[in-house]
């Protein structure tokens, strides 16, 4: 196991963009250190784009994965199109999708087909994919069977290479665990970590930073963050997100307890509406508390304000994506 551990490690590199002045397209490049592997679980190497090069696949199988990774790692190429925020799909799923406790994309491959809570049908790989775009993206996603949704579906299947479907194993790495928290999340301590450890990057206002127009880390609340359907704006979502990755570059040194505080100060910000919104705010959170919204603070009260009393959608024109739909074989 520990050999195992030790050549995910290697193998595994977290891209940092510095964004001020004369730094602003320099990258550092240092190793990451994760825990090992609890006894039972089973532990999955990725494989890397330069084990693309010597794979046995057709090449225009391997132009598609390339095209998928690039979508999977500037995201921004489509913005006004199917991106309306400052977010990527490495914002949540970081170091190229493979980062073990950074939601690695694979374990959606082998999880899927699956039914979701969430929207309460069964949903395929494109639809996993799709949700993030709605969400997390606060945007559209790409059509079903579309260059760039096979594209992207492609990079996530060769990220799983070597691992059976309808995999229900435990294993290494998956999602952001995290434990409860040792006492209530607060509101006040959150504000404070929030302005020694992440306003330098995510700005005092939530708003991320940019350099020349374009976003280099993404905003954590607002206009351009994600919408409150996201998956994220959960507070034990965020918590172990936050745990296991933040600040960039020093994963588990925020402690449990203070990564529950920062949960709650950025989930208590505002942000786009939920894109399932019915119309009427109560009635939204209603229709979606025990699938999604018991988690969130959508609909509640917090520091004097009604969180979702707005017409705000973010910068989009729609409220829901017309492609997300839902499904019954009956």
């Amino acid at each position: 196991m520990k050999i195992k551990i030790t050549a995910l490690l290697a193998s595994l590199v977290l891209a940092i963009s510095f964004s001020a002045s004369a730094l602003a397209k320099q990258e550092l490049r240092f190793p990451i250190n994760l825990p090992e592997a609890k006894e039972g679980q089973v532990v999955h190497v990725p494989p890397t784009m330069a084990d693309l090069e010597d794979a046995d696949l057709h090449p225009e199988l391997k132009r598609t994965i390339r095209r998928g990774y690039d979508l999977f790692m500037n995201t921004q190429q489509l913005r006004g199109k199917n991106v309306f925020n400052d977010m990527t799909c490495k914002s949540c799923h970081m170091g190229e999708g493979r980062l073990p406790f950074a939601a690695p994309v694979w374990r959606a491959v082998i999880a899927m087909p699956n039914f979701r809570g969430k929207n309460q049908h069964v949903n395929n790989l494109e639809e996993r994919i799709a949700g993030c775009f709605a969400f997390s993206m606060n945007g559209k996603p790409p059509a079903y069977g579309s260059d760039d949704m096979i594209a992207l579906t492609a990079y996530h299947q060769w990220l799983a290479k070597g691992l059976p479907t309808f995999e229900r194993k435990n294993f290494y790495g998956r999602g952001y665990p995290i434990e409860d928290a040792p006492k209530a999340p607060s509101y006040k301590r959150g504000e404070k970590l929030y302005a020694d450890n992440c306003a330098i990057c995510h700005s005092d206002d939530g708003s991320g930073m940019r350099v020349d127009g374009k976003a280099h880390f993404p905003a954590v609340w607002g206009d351009l963050s994600y919408n409150w359907g996201a998956g994220i704006s959960r507070l034990h979502t965020l918590a172990g997100f936050v745990r296991n990755n933040m600040p960039l570059g020093q994963p588990l040194t925020m402690s449990v307890q203070e990564s529950w505080d920062l949960a709650e100060y950025i989930d208590s910000q505002e942000r786009p509406h939920d894109p399932r919104f019915t119309g009427d705010l109560k009635e939204t959170r209603a229709k979606y508390l025990d699938t999604f919204h018991k988690h969130t603070y959508y609909g509640l009260k917090k520091q004097g304000r009604l969180l979702g009393d707005h017409d705000n959608f973010g910068e989009k024109d729609f409220i829901k994506p017309d492609n997300l739909r839902p499904r019954t074989y009956k």
